[in-house]
């Protein structure tokens, strides 16, 4: 096969177009700039043993599609308040041959516990809001009273 400047070699000869945007193939800069996100994160996850790039006869990262999707759904579980070793959990470590269905169930578990906590949250927003407007009407009932010359607290 003729050398191409446009490809990069894979130690197992499969070559990959540097920049096409339908590659099966991407450079760690390639999905770092793709995902808004820092080269050193991607190699973060690798070494957490979310992602397991290939490496090119240069010894440089080159991710599949997979590793991509991968990506996505941890930045996903991010952006949901999941912890790494959840979002581990949920979409398997790369290592583990975890079933779909088992993901799945995984998935589900953690997204109603997730749930569970988000309505707390709101509970506890709904009171603080309450409890809020409670001192509001009593502050802005004393500024009538201040403004209405009677100085005394409490006196309506």
């Amino acid at each position: 096969m003729p050398f191409d400047p446009s490809t990069i070699a894979i130690r197992e000869s499969i070559f990959v177009p540097r920049s096409t945007p339908y590659s099966d193939y991407f450079t760690i800069s390639q999905l770092a700039g793709e995902l808004d996100i820092s080269t050193r994160s991607i190699r973060f996850y690798e070494e957490k043993g979310m992602i397991t790039p290939r490496r090119t006869q240069g010894n440089q990262r080159i991710y599949s599609r997979r590793d991509r999707a991968r990506l996505r759904l941890i930045l996903r579980g991010k952006r949901f308040g999941y912890s790494l070793k959840e979002i581990a959990e949920m979409i398997g470590h790369t290592d583990l041959g975890m079933s779909e269905a088992e993901q799945i169930r995984k998935s589900l578990q953690y997204g109603e516990k997730k749930l569970t906590e988000i309505r707390s949250h709101i509970e506890e927003l709904e009171q603080l809001e309450n409890d809020l407007n409670d001192v509001k009407k009593k502050l802005i009932r004393r500024l009538a009273e201040l403004e209405n010359g009677d100085a005394s607290p409490g006196s309506s």
